[in-house]
């Protein structure tokens, strides 16, 4: 049953300010970053108690420039394109990206690690092999790769998919896989491609011969796939859209009746089983939401209602484009969801001139049972990237162990990992320090991937390019709403 514009309405009456979810109380400043009072490198352990002791305090910066981290946390490096090397003896695949962690055998923890490469395999140094059996598309140079790292340090690493495209975030599930999602619309003969891309493919990080002969899952769409997430409860599987000329959708498919979800069992799916959707949102006042850039304070809600796909395969027309004005809601670069607190967040990495308003990123909580969509971050234009303090481009992301979310930065100039509180406020976690460029003109790649270990005591994220997994340990503490 659908959320009407009336009953959404309704319900914001009855409830006033209470619709609001908990942790989303604040208002958003008009001036850049003034979201939150931000830790940064200068800050002192005076500021840091007069702010409550949030965060971890200033980075300290890196001997061997890699990683600034918080003084007592320390990193360790998993895998490294180029000088790391898989099972089979091939080196480490470059460009991480979206990465989950799994329990894995005596202890061990398992990772399933995307690598993001577009086009053909001509293209990379380093492309993922095309492992016998585990191939979609020899011409295509994506794929993932799988992590083993053992109590007592040693890491092994094999391939788990190869042949896909621009392998860029994913998400896991309830049932211990990965499911890994191509940022592409290309078809058959389009950059050297010999199959459609544009789909989400299920890794087991387990059973290897689960991955044999891997197939799209194409009921979930083709389109520019950023993230996924599944909703342990009903069901539902939801998934962002990186892309623009229209902005980007959100997406809910609902399974067809009687499916059970497991290991394997999406692959056995019709193309065209299920129903794909994409969302639509309004006010309380029952007026109907273009765009998400649209909400300029923390804690803003709409309802959200959905709309049937047309052509989920997009044979002729992306899917983003099968929809009028007024039909649906867009927002710019929507990017990484994390499932946690009986619902999921989601990132919109910033909103430019093809937007209503501008910001330079936004988390947004989506809560089913209510279906409401809660703004729970809001960044400002940053004015100076190249500036260490203020945050830009939110991309990955994953709920912390300890309270509040922790992001991966993908904007401009300086990148971070940095927390943010319940109540939206930012702090920093670590600051890449591996420059690619020169040292008039510094060059710093996004971090990706960013998720804690099973047991919450380890912090994997990634540095894109050239792409480095990156294990994270310290004294880490509960994060006050702040």
């Amino acid at each position: 049953m659908s959320l009407t514009r009336r009953d959404f309405a309704r319900q914001s009456a009855f409830t006033g300010a209470g619709v609001a979810l908990a942790g989303t109380v604040g208002a958003l400043a008009t001036a850049p970053n003034a979201l939150a009072s931000t830790e940064t490198e200068n800050a002192t352990e005076e500021s840091a108690a007069a702010h409550g002791g949030v965060g971890y305090g200033p980075l300290v910066p890196d001997p061997d420039g890699i990683l600034a981290l918080p003084a007592g946390f320390k990193y360790r490096i998993i895998t490294y394109s180029g000088r790391t090397k898989l099972e089979s003896g091939e080196f480490t695949p470059s460009n991480h990206d979206g990465t989950s962690t799994f329990d894995g055998p005596r202890g061990a923890t398992l990772l399933v690690n995307n690598h993001e490469l577009k086009g053909p395999r001509s293209a990379w140094k380093y492309p993922v092999p095309l492992t016998e059996g585990l191939v979609y598309d020899p011409a295509a140079s994506g794929g993932c790769t799988v992590v083993e790292v053992r109590p007592g340090g040693k890491v092994a690493e094999w391939v788990g998919i190869a042949g896909t495209s621009t392998n860029c975030a994913g998400g896991n599930t309830p049932w211990g896989t990965w499911l890994t999602c191509e940022e592409t619309e290309d078809k058959a003969g389009q950059n050297g491609m010999t199959k459609d891309h544009g789909y989400v493919f299920e890794v087991d990080p387990e059973d290897r011969r689960a991955n044999q002969n891997p197939k799209p899952v194409k009921a979930l769409g083709r389109y520019a796939h950023e993230a996924v997430v599944v909703d342990p409860k009903r069901g539902h599987l939801y998934l962002t859209e990186d892309a623009a000329g229209p902005n980007g959708l959100l997406y809910r498919w609902t399974p067809p009746e009687h499916f059970c979800h497991g290991r394997g069992k999406l692959r056995t799916l019709a193309d065209d089983a299920g129903v794909l959707e994409a969302f639509k949102c309004f006010d309380s006042g029952g007026r109907f939401v273009d765009d998400l850039s649209r909400a300029t304070k923390i804690g803003t809600v709409y309802g959200v209602d959905w709309v049937t796909v047309p052509d989920r395969d997009a044979r002729s027309t992306a899917v983003r484009k099968q929809f009028t004005d007024g039909q649906v809601t867009r927002a710019r670069k929507l990017e990484g969801m994390w499932w946690g607190d009986g619902g999921t967040y989601i990132v919109s990495s910033y909103a430019r001139g093809e937007s209503p308003v501008q910001h330079d990123g936004a988390v947004w909580f989506y809560d089913p049972k209510r279906r409401t969509l809660t703004l729970k971050v809001l960044i400002g234009v940053n004015p100076d990237p190249d500036a260490d303090g203020d945050f830009d481009g939110p991309d990955n992301i994953t709920v912390s162990p300890y309270g509040g979310l922790v992001i991966a930065e993908d904007g401009e100039g300086i990148q971070h990992l940095f927390g943010a509180t319940d109540s939206g406020r930012t702090y920093p976690i670590a600051r890449n320090e591996l420059n690619l460029g020169t040292e008039e003109e510094p060059e710093y790649s996004e971090f990706t991937g960013v998720t804690f270990s099973p047991d919450g005591k380890t912090l994997y994220a990634n540095i894109q390019d050239p792409g480095i997994m990156l294990a994270i340990t310290g004294p880490w503490k509960r994060q006050k709403r702040g």
